[in-house]
C-alpha cells in the first residue's frame, strides 16, 4: 500500500512541475498539425493518382 501512495504522491508532484501551453499556442499548434496533415494527404493523393495513371498506361 505504501508503494501505491508513493506513486501517486510522485505523480502529483511531477504534474505540478508541468508547464502547460497557452490557449493561443495550443490553437497555433493544432492548426499547424491540421495543415500539415492536409498537405501530406494531398501529396500522397497526387502521387497515388500519378502512379495509378502510369500503371493503367502500362497495362493497356
Amino acid at each position: 500500500m505504501n508503494k501505491i501512495t508513493s506513486y501517486f504522491t510522485g505523480a502529483i508532484t511531477e504534474m505540478k512541475k508541468v508547464v502547460w501551453p497557452s490557449k493561443k499556442q495550443t490553437t497555433t499548434y493544432t492548426l499547424i498539425v491540421i495543415g500539415m496533415s492536409i498537405g501530406v494527404a494531398l501529396f500522397f493523393g497526387i502521387l497515388d493518382y500519378i502512379f495509378s495513371m502510369g500503371l493503367a498506361q502500362l497495362i493497356k
